[in-house]
């Protein structure tokens, strides 16, 4: 029991914080039909830039916003690439997505990675410590749950503003943002810094719950994002009462869930990306499969 118990902290713990990058997946994936492969760099680029910053004594809780920042202004990157010079968004992204290499790197100082054990950190210092003696064991599930409720209660309110509103519109209806006197170019540069500062904050928040950041941590996250998009958004699509943000969380928890549980039954290491790509397809086939059995229950309801 008590290693179920294990178990099932530690996929909430990852679903929570790879559900981060999730929300932002969703936003350039889902609401902007964006092929965003940048992810792929500016998730270990957050942890690099928190490695760097927390070993320099910046505040846990101000690296974390830095890192959004950060994440933010190389999603602007690919945003420029693509709407200023023309650039189709799946090259956009890779461009983005290389150079990031070498700039975490550099941001580590030439190290592939960077260890800052014994430093204070959003799990270990400030108000975690002020937990009541029972809940000190769980502080690391709980800070999780709280960083990952807030990330999802301000995405949720920024959707209903005009912003985004706009932002929204720009995947299935430009000519309404444009009669609406804003560029459509401009409401994707946005979409694509606010997904990318996203994907860099759930980085921050994993090297500081590992203590440590590699320049490698983003390779599969493009696949992990949108694999627990899409298995969220099908398996919760015909509920209208929970939000997208909720599937793409919902969706990374299974995804995680999944994961666990083949290694759970033996399944090697060396097998984990081929159950990444694998889970990736079921996704993709389950959605095509049931948005087709939802498009043919709609003709039947109009006949």
């Amino acid at each position: 029991m008590d290693i179920f118990v294990r178990l099932l902290i530690n996929v909430m713990e990852e679903g929570l914080i790879y559900g981060i990058m999730a929300m932002g997946v969703l936003i350039t994936y889902s609401v902007l039909h964006f092929p965003d492969l940048s992810v792929d760099g500016t998730f270990p680029l957050g942890a690099c830039v928190t490695a760097a910053l927390i070993t320099a004594g910046v505040h846990p809780v101000l690296a974390l916003c830095i890192s959004f920042v950060c994440g933010g202004a190389a999603g602007s990157v690919t945003g420029f690439l693509h709407v200023r010079l023309k650039i189709s968004d799946l090259l956009s992204g890779i461009l983005v997505m290389t150079a990031l290499w070498s700039v975490n790197l550099a941001v580590l100082g030439g190290r592939a990675v960077a260890p800052f054990f014994n430093q204070p950190t959003v799990f270990n210092s400030g108000l975690p410590m002020l937990l009541p003696e029972a809940l000190r064991p769980r502080r690391v599930l709980i800070i999780l749950a709280v960083i990952t409720l807030i990330v999802k209660l301000l995405l949720d309110l920024y959707y209903k503003t005009q912003s985004g509103l706009l932002l929204r519109a720009t995947g299935d209806n430009a000519q309404y943002v444009v009669s609406q006197g804003v560029s459509p170019g401009r409401m994707k540069v946005t979409g694509l810094m606010l997904g990318n500062g996203l994907t860099a904050l759930s980085g921050s928040v994993l090297a500081q719950q590992a203590q440590s950041a590699s320049v490698s941590s983003g390779t599969g996250i493009v696949v992990m994002g949108l694999a627990s998009v899409i298995i969220g958004t099908s398996l919760l699509r015909g509920l209208r009462f929970v939000r997208p943000t909720t599937m793409a969380l919902t969706g990374c928890v299974l995804y995680k869930a999944c994961l666990v549980a083949a290694m759970q039954m033996g399944l090697p290491t060396n097998y984990l990306k081929m159950l990444m790509a694998a889970l990736f397809i079921a996704a993709l086939v389950t959605g095509n499969v049931l948005d087709g059995r939802r498009g043919a229950r709609a003709k039947l309801d109009r006949t």
